[in-house]
């Protein structure tokens, strides 16, 4: 009950988007609209564009170096860890709605496409060291809008049991076997 009174939230960087709750009707990666819009807020992804240089030439070229980094970005913050979904991700409608630039953007970059960008372009001696600032630009970015006067960072220790001697595992006593300890960061 209810439900039906409440406000529709529209996302600003395409006012097309509503955001609703129908509990069995949920979209895959639906949590991220708020990262694009926190993202187009900030103009964080759009500071790639000047930094990063643009390998491909010719007109082989249907989607933009600032399409595929946003895909690249925000199938990474979904918890996709190498591009090997983004075949099934570039027909996400959340992630399309994200990543494209541009409405007439239909389906986002292949998995080959997404391989030859991250592998090929990124790692361009210039574009490395463009992602090695972008992210303390970010942090600027973010800090020049912001008013927190202080941060307070919760570093908490997590086991990863590991079999074996693997590199770069310790004996945890309390566990009582070999695990990796992931630094997790929370902060409020």
């Amino acid at each position: 009950m209810g439900e039906r009174k409440k406000r529709v939230l529209r996302l600003n960087f395409d006012r097309q988007v509503k955001v609703e709750f129908h509990g069995t009707k949920v979209t895959t990666d639906a949590g991220l609209l708020l990262y694009r819009e926190l993202d187009d807020v900030l103009g964080l992804t759009s500071m790639s564009e000047k930094r990063l240089i643009e390998k491909r030439q010719g007109k082989n070229t249907t989607l933009s170096l600032l399409t595929q980094f946003r895909q690249s970005v925000f199938s990474r913050l979904a918890g996709y860890e190498d591009t090997n979904d983004a075949d099934r991700l570039r027909i996400d409608p959340a992630m399309k709605k994200i990543t494209s630039e541009k409405k007439s953007d239909r389906v986002g970059a292949s998995t080959s496409q997404m391989g030859r960008f991250e592998t090929d372009g990124l790692t361009l001696p210039k574009n490395l060291a463009a992602l090695t600032d972008l992210s303390g630009q970010w942090i600027d970015r973010f800090n020049d809008r912001s008013e927190l006067k202080h941060v307070i960072l919760d570093i908490d220790s997590s086991e990863s049991p590991t079999h074996g001697k693997q590199e770069g595992t310790a004996f945890n006593g309390h566990f009582g076997k070999n695990c990796y300890h992931p630094l997790f960061l929370f902060n409020s």
